[in-house]
């Protein structure tokens, strides 16, 4: 599984798939204010980045796909940044 929880920090890690998405969810609404740490992670699947769109968790790190790092990174950024 790519989805892991470390404390108060979801860890997403290699390739992420589609089915990562429901485990990210369950993990986000499971702890207010959880971190989602992206170091190490990459390609993300489109349902994965959506839902990042949505819930607006604060993102940690630099994905390892450099897509996603170029240009999935800076849409996760928060809106006053």
């Amino acid at each position: 599984m790519s989805v892991r929880l470390e404390g108060d920090t979801i860890r997403l890690e290699g390739a992420v798939r589609v089915e990562d998405a429901e485990p990210l969810l369950a993990l986000l609404q499971g702890g207010a204010g959880r971190a989602v740490r992206l170091d190490g992670a990459g390609p993300l699947h489109t349902a994965v980045v959506q839902l990042l769109l949505a819930l607006r968790p604060p993102i940690r790190g630099v994905p390892a796909d450099p897509f996603d790092a170029r240009w999935i990174l800076p849409l996760l950024a928060p809106p006053d940044a």
